[in-house]
């Protein structure tokens, strides 16, 4: 009489599948915690290349725009030469306003060396001759500093330890 090969899975099979899920678990769980330095680095460069962009959109056409930000907002506006009033941009996808994800706040810091208040509109000229200006994205203790230059210049950087 032959005896049947048993059925069912090996040991080894079996502690094969055990690390194969545990390596896809353990990536699920790093790719599912966000680093805050991270997020705030990311929105920072995100609003940097909008502000960038802004600066050169305001030479190309000639116009005055400006960018208010005050916490989870940021908004770009443009003059209105003939009512010289602000409105918002709304023709523009990557100047559309943007609200920031939770728990990140947008603030004005600097504007031509003095301190600003939350709201204040800081303006980017056509001629392309800006005065210095410095925001922070911030969500509790993780911050950079976004600013631009007078050559319209923006850098992202993490402020100086205390």
């Amino acid at each position: 009489m032959r005896c049947r090969p048993a059925s069912g899975f090996t040991l080894v099979e079996i502690l094969v599948v055990l690390v194969i899920l545990a390596i896809g678990t353990g990536l699920a769980v790093v790719s599912l915690t966000t680093d805050p330095q991270a997020v705030v680095r990311r929105e920072g460069q995100r609003f940097a290349g909008a502000l960038e962009y802004a600066a050169a959109r305001a030479q190309i056409r000639a116009e005055t725009l400006g960018v208010d930000a005050a916490g989870p907002a940021i908004r770009f506006w443009r003059r209105d030469p003939d009512t010289n009033t602000w409105r918002p941009v709304n023709d523009d996808d990557a100047l559309a306003t943007r609200t920031l994800p939770e728990p990140l706040e947008a603030l004005p810091q600097t504007y031509a060396g003095r301190t600003l208040a939350p709201h204040t509109l800081v303006p980017l000229r056509p001629s392309g001759r800006n005065e210095p200006a410095t925001f922070v994205i911030a969500s509790g203790a993780a911050r950079v500093i976004v600013a631009l230059d007078p050559l319209d210049r923006v850098s992202v950087t993490l402020p100086p330890a205390p």
